[in-house]
């Protein structure tokens, strides 16, 4: 549908994507990030989640699977599946839940979700390059797309 890619020189360009995209998401959007360990992952989702009002530490729910964020614009649930032993377990939590509330999902390594996870809205793959990485954006739907226009530069 759309895409965009930016190079980023360093964490305080990741995060400031993070809110810059933060000011163009609405509620009901899936967002997945992929990317090795290291690529920049939560530092984006930290700038997402610090952009939407979050005012504490964003950490990487890496052990709790999912990290509730509610006094935000909108509320967030950011999920890391790195240590999701089996997808099923994505049932387990509810996820489908979470995805049919106004709010946002916040997905990494979304790989790891197998056929459990549906499509994302917005795909963000990231590749560490250096200090810096190399963001791609993907939007699978109109709505999504709309976010990436909103923060294209060009």
């Amino acid at each position: 549908m759309r895409a965009l890619a930016f190079t980023l020189p360093d964490e305080a360009a990741t995060v400031a994507l993070g809110e810059r995209l933060a000011a163009a998401l609405v509620p009901g959007l899936l967002v997945t990030l992929s990317g090795d360990l290291g690529a920049g992952k939560t530092t984006l989702s930290r700038g997402i989640v610090q952009g939407l009002g979050h005012r504490g530490a964003v950490k990487s729910p890496t052990y709790t699977l999912v990290e509730p964020y509610e006094h935000t614009r909108f509320p967030v649930y950011h999920f890391d599946l790195y240590r999701l032993a089996d997808p099923e377990e994505l049932e387990l939590l509810g996820f489908r839940d979470y995805l049919a509330g106004d709010c946002l999902c916040l997905v990494e390594w979304p790989e790891r979700g197998g056929g459990f996870l549906p499509a994302a809205d917005l795909a963000i793959t990231m590749i560490a390059q250096g200090d810096g990485r190399r963001v791609t954006l993907e939007a699978a739907t109109p709505v999504a797309g709309d976010v990436l226009a909103a923060i294209d530069d060009g």
